[in-house]
């Protein structure tokens, strides 16, 4: 079975797209396409994965929102500012904890095992970034803590 989606050109705006070559990622769980535009002659790059299952994560307060790949990335991101984490690990961090969680039993996840999750990761990769992460991620309340953290990472 086959599908024939449009592409639109992100320039022109143009439906007239061809695909001009195609890899998988290094993930394999995506499929990266390099196309040009027949009206403009610009190329361009689109990803292709399949959704999954729909994941809902529990939140501090109860509340569920469904997972989004995006926030975590946005999240990591931020921990990483001004550090040397290249933005292929930040990615790498972000498919294998979407990895985990889809291959759990349960589509629903509580946000601090996220974030643990996460941590963890970001501990072994740089230690600046796990301590901006768990700052906001664990909500020290004051000094103290944050102390703490620093100190128990350092010993």
């Amino acid at each position: 079975m086959t599908f024939d989606f449009v592409m639109k050109c992100p320039y022109c705006g143009s439906k007239d797209t061809e695909v001009v070559e195609t890899r998988d990622s290094e993930d394999l769980e995506t499929i990266r396409r390099r196309r040009a535009c027949v009206s403009c002659q610009k190329r361009f790059t689109t990803y292709e994965r399949v959704e999954n299952i729909y994941l809902l994560v529990i939140k501090r307060d109860g509340k569920r929102e469904q997972f989004n790949r995006d926030k975590l990335r946005t999240g990591i991101l931020k921990a990483c500012e001004k550090t040397t984490v290249p933005i292929s690990e930040i990615e790498k961090i972000v498919t294998e904890v979407e990895r985990e969680l889809l291959s759990s039993d349960s589509v629903e996840v509580e946000s601090k095992k996220i974030g643990q999750m996460v941590a963890n990761r970001l501990k072994k990769l740089d230690k600046v970034a796990y301590i901006r992460f768990s700052s906001v991620f664990r909500r020290f309340v004051d000094v103290e803590e944050f102390e703490k953290e620093v100190k128990r990472l350092i010993g």
